[in-house]
């Protein structure tokens, strides 16, 4: 499988170095409108391919069955639609795009040239994640009502994230939001957001928000977090808790889950809850390396890869439906970003 490797920035280390790894694949070109910057990847990573500055004629050259597309998210549809109508599957660093009509524009694409297109979204590709999930599959605590998610970080970037006017949200938050559909396995409905950005905040943008999400069965989700937190730092992975209806999941985002639920033999009016040893689910491979596997795999068996654009769409909804909900301070329906049509 022939792959063209589009876009050269730091992300794409994160790529390359996977790819390069494995036996099935084969880097056949690097891309980026900085061609100097595409043959310095190729040399860091020692890839006898040939480097190029424009996409149609690595594409005319090379004839790659797989794009990897490390673009910038406001290139992202441009080069889709290159790359699909060229007949190429394509591989994507998240988000899928950077507004939703980019995104459905995608999954329009995809869907006329009959080409898949995958956004990484690494964070489900966890040992800790997977058994979070599976016990809440397990019925062990019950039916979840409550899940949240916090993340706390003294984040110092410079640069572009401290322009821009929703860092959080538009830069972070769509991992959350994607682990937390992933756990539920519920599509959430609506939410409501406050955006805000404290005194000694160095972003100019709102760098802390706070939403609550309602999902399907009404379960509700809260996600606080801020980028500009002294102090203590939450995992990248956040701090989770789900309540359930028979006992309660924690996970701090470094270690394993931990299960609680109610002691049968405790009083009822002050009921005492013990923690029950869980069998966890191993993860061969993790982050970017998980999923790009399953992003392969999928194409070779033909069926669609779990972060598929069609699904993932929702999760980018996630984020604009919380970046209109702070500007209109209004609950906001995700079928208004979506706009479904009854």
């Amino acid at each position: 499988m022939k792959l063209l490797q589009i876009g050269c920035g730091n992300i794409s280390n994160a790529w390359i170095s996977v790819l390069k790894r494995r036996n099935d694949v084969e880097i056949c070109g690097l891309v980026d409108t900085n061609i100097d910057a595409a043959a310095k990847k190729a040399m860091e990573h020692e890839l006898n391919c040939p480097v190029y500055d424009i996409l149609d004629k690595a594409i005319a050259e090379q004839h790659p069955d797989v794009a990897v597309d490390n673009v910038l998210p406001d290139s992202r549809l441009e080069v889709a639609r290159r790359c699909l109508s060229s007949g190429m599957n394509v591989l994507s660093e998240k988000p899928l795009s950077d507004s939703i009509q980019g995104a459905k524009e995608i999954i329009r694409l995809s869907d006329e040239y009959d080409k898949e297109f995958f956004v990484m979204q690494n964070r489900r590709y966890n040992c800790a994640m997977l058994s979070f999930k599976d016990i809440l599959k397990s019925g062990t605590v019950g039916q979840p009502g409550y899940l949240g998610a916090q993340f706390f970080r003294e984040s110092h970037f410079g640069g572009f994230r401290e322009l821009m006017e929703s860092p959080l949200l538009v830069d972070m938050a769509i991992h959350t939001f994607d682990q937390a559909r992933y756990l539920l396995g519920k599509d959430p409905l609506s939410v409501y957001c406050k955006e805000y950005n404290t005194d000694y905040s160095w972003y100019n943008g709102n760098a802390s928000a706070v939403c609550i999400f309602t999902f399907e069965n009404n379960v509700i989700f809260n996600y606080t977090g801020s980028w500009s937190s002294p102090g203590t730092m939450d995992s990248y992975d956040s701090v989770w808790r789900a309540m359930c209806s028979k006992g309660t999941v924690t996970w701090n985002g470094l270690e394993l889950p931990r299960v609680y639920v109610k002691d049968p033999d405790s009083d009822i009016r002050h009921p005492k809850h013990i923690e029950t040893p869980m069998e966890y689910t191993d993860c061969l491979i993790s982050g970017h390396e998980g999923c790009i596997d399953e992003m392969l795999e999928s194409l070779k068996t033909g069926r669609r890869s779990g972060t598929d654009c069609r699904d993932n769409i929702k999760s980018l909804a996630m984020v604009f439906a919380a970046i209109k909900s702070a500007r209109e301070n209004r609950e906001i329906k995700i079928e208004e970003i979506l706009e479904v049509k009854k």
